[in-house]
């Protein structure tokens, strides 16, 4: 019998685990390329306004979240989960494809960034609604005592969806040239999710509905008002507020910092090179993601709330101690420069509005290996340096290559983050799903999920981001340090709640 039901349950969790793998590769992928679509869709007279702008709107697609939870939370609860995240994953996978499609700000103004805006709102939407529905439908399906196990390979998804918007930019990138992927290869990645959409949504609809909600169903005992039950019943509202600040809100920006806020420290602030940041946080994210399924396994024995709250303390006294080494590892100015090696090249080029540029690029190289090139880009207008608030309007941007031990260090350095996003977020589906009962538990857990990943983790790279930039135009020394006071602040916020009012229920309860 047991036997029978693990069968059964692998079915489920592959087609609930493809289809959310592929809403998060869709998702990641805006992030992912926010350096590039920077130029593409914003104004490129402030290279720094315009990386902001990607960022807030690829936060937009977070803050609407909750929304999507609430919307598709009340389907789910009322017409089912299989049904429900079908729509979910048509939704999310029409938006990506058509953000590849939009033309460039240059070519149609302002309404370029309208139309990208408008379609990151609906994927956070339809992403709003397809966590809560498959993890509910897995922890359903899932037997008595082995939710967190079952569940953590739902949490997988996300990494595995980051890791493979990664590999896919990587494997563009290295087929086309860098002038063929700026100027059109970084569509590629938008039009390819269609046909992993497609095969996702073939291999959904030959999924049978929940048992749980199945028999609810049956029974006449599902919700007539989610919404009401959920959120006007006092008792299940604390429930709610619980999950949202003493467990979800922390492990939002834990999950954030690990992944996301790494990826963009390394390109912007330590200005790697893209390519190679891609490459290493790939392999910690591999090396980690097994991660998720051994701390899903590990609650089902000891509970899920010192799991989770441990990932939130090792994270809030280790962040600072590892994206300072992450900083001096790869620092120039801890390396000794080959004088005889550094070139400086001026030239003259015209630009795509057929005006001139003056470029002055210069290369240096590093005893250990270490490369740096600095581009600077000197916009004219009448043969001389064109002025924009009393200033010279120039471009420079700076790339660093790397050594290979290098790469190692910050693959470690990385790979540590990710073992906190494991430990608070592995365990995070079996709790919410047993937090809640079935006719509300798609409403119920969606909310708190979303606005603790959407609002408190989405928010970490454009918030944090504005930090460093801020404290570097105050003259900080550390100034690439100040954006990590927000994860830091909000994990501890919840790591306190949750250890106060949070139980170490009974994972072996029936739901």
């Amino acid at each position: 019998m047991k036997e029978k039901s693990t069968k059964g349950i692998w079915k489920v969790i592959s087609a609930s685990s493809m289809g959310t793998m592929i809403e998060w590769y869709d998702f990641y992928i805006f992030g992912s390329l926010a350096v590039v679509i920077s130029t593409k869709f914003f104004p490129s007279d402030n290279p720094t306004a315009a990386f902001l702008s990607t960022l807030a709107t690829f936060a937009a697609g977070f803050v609407v979240r909750p929304f999507g939870a609430l919307f598709f939370g009340r389907l789910g609860d009322l017409i089912g989960r299989k049904y429900t995240f079908m729509v979910t994953l048509l939704l999310m996978g029409g938006a990506t494809f058509l953000i590849g499609c939009i033309p460039s700000y240059e070519t149609i103004g302002f309404m370029a960034p309208l139309l990208v805006l408008i379609l990151r709102l609906l994927q956070g939407l339809a992403l709003g609604g397809e966590y809560g529905g498959a993890a509910t439908y897995v922890a359903e399906h899932a037997p008595v005592g082995q939710r967190g196990y079952w569940t953590s390979w739902i949490q997988t998804t996300a990494t595995v969806g980051l890791f493979i918007s990664l590999m896919v930019i990587l494997a563009t990138r290295n087929i086309l040239t860098p002038e063929q992927f700026d100027e059109w290869g970084w569509r590629v990645p938008f039009w390819v999710s269609i046909i992993m959409v497609g095969v996702s949504y073939l291999i959904r609809k030959n999924m049978d509905e929940s048992p749980v909600f199945a028999k609810a169903k049956a029974e006449g005992k599902t919700s007539t008002n989610p919404l009401k039950e959920s959120f006007g019943n006092r008792y299940n509202l604390k429930f709610v507020l619980l999950a949202l600040f003493g467990a979800t809100m922390g492990q939002g920006v834990v999950w954030y910092t690990g992944q996301f806020y790494a990826m963009n420290f390394m390109k912007t602030v330590m200005a790697i090179d893209s390519s190679q940041v891609d490459t290493l946080l790939g392999i910690a994210l591999m090396l980690g993601t097994p991660f998720f399924i051994l701390f899903g396994w590990l609650s089902d024995k000891v509970g899920r709330k010192y799991i989770m709250m441990g990932g939130m303390l090792l994270a809030i006294i280790l962040y600072r101690p590892i994206y300072k080494s992450m900083y001096e590892t790869t620092s120039i100015a801890n390396k000794t420069e080959m004088v005889e090696k550094t070139t400086l090249l001026a030239e003259l080029k015209e630009n795509k509005k057929q005006t001139m540029d003056s470029i002055y690029t210069t290369s240096k190289e590093y005893a250990d290996g270490t490369t740096f090139q600095e581009i600077k880009t000197v916009h004219l207008e009448n043969g001389m340096a064109m002025v924009v608030d009393g200033k010279p309007k120039v471009d420079t941007k700076t790339t660093i290559k790397i050594t290979t031990a290098d790469e190692w260090s910050l693959i470690f350095l990385v790979f540590v983050q990710v073992i906190f996003v494991t430990m608070v977020y592995g365990p995070i589906a079996a709790f919410l799903v047993e937090m809640f009962p079935v006719k509300i538990r798609y409403t119920s857990m969606s909310l708190p999920y979303h606005v603790g990943n959407g609002i408190f983790g989405g928010l970490l790279p454009a918030i944090s981001t504005y930090f460093v930039i801020n404290a570097k135009e105050g003259g900080n020394p550390e100034f690439y340090l100040e954006g990590l006071w927000y994860p830091i602040v909000i994990a501890a916020v919840s790591f306190v709640i949750g250890m106060v009012y949070i139980k170490n229920k009974d994972k072996n309860a029936h739901i």
